[in-house]
This record gives C-alpha cells, structure tokens and sequence, in this order.
C-alpha cells in the first residue's frame, strides 16, 4: 500500500500534524486533485487514514488525519526498507 510515492508522501506528512486538509496535500505532494482523491480513498479504505468532509462557508472541505494502523504501517515500511538497505549494502561487501 504504501510503496506508492504519493501514498507513501500523504501518510508521511500526515504523521507530524494532528490533520492536514486537502489543499494543504495537493500542494505538498503536487499530485492533481483526481490523483490525491484516488490515494486519499484507498488509504481510507485501508484503515490509514481518516477522512472528514465538512462545509467551510460554501466550499467543501476535506480533512485527513492519519490512524493508529496507518502509523504502525508506516513504521514496518520505513523498518522494511532499512532492513532491504542493510541487506543490500551487505551483499555488495560481501560480493566485492
């Protein structure tokens, strides 16, 4: 799930704020708002991510806030490529 770069960036900054809103996403990750709106869903449905719609005056807004499972998914993905790197960089000495 989160091998995805624009999934991967969506939960990365959702990690450090209580909740971020779409514009602020769009703008950080330069995805198109169609593009976002496909990641934003299948975080979701995941369990990744929870998703708020509310009205702002007459603009709808939509808030994101990352969950417990979307931290410890990110964590064992973080975890998983330290472990591939140090594989890796192990293979290479050992190969030299």
């Amino acid at each position: 799930m989160l091998h995805s770069q624009q999934r991967l960036a969506i939960v990365s900054l959702l990690i450090p704020v209580e909740e971020a809103d779409f514009v602020f996403l769009k703008e950080k990750t330069g995805a198109t708002a169609g593009n976002l709106s496909t990641h934003i869903d299948k975080l979701s449905e995941a369990g990744y991510i929870e998703v708020s719609k509310s009205i702002n005056g007459k603009r709808p807004r939509t808030t994101c806030r990352i969950t417990a499972k979307g931290i410890d998914a990110f964590e064992n993905y973080v975890h998983d490529l330290q472990d591939y790197i140090r594989l890796k960089v192990t293979d290479d000495v050992d190969g030299e």
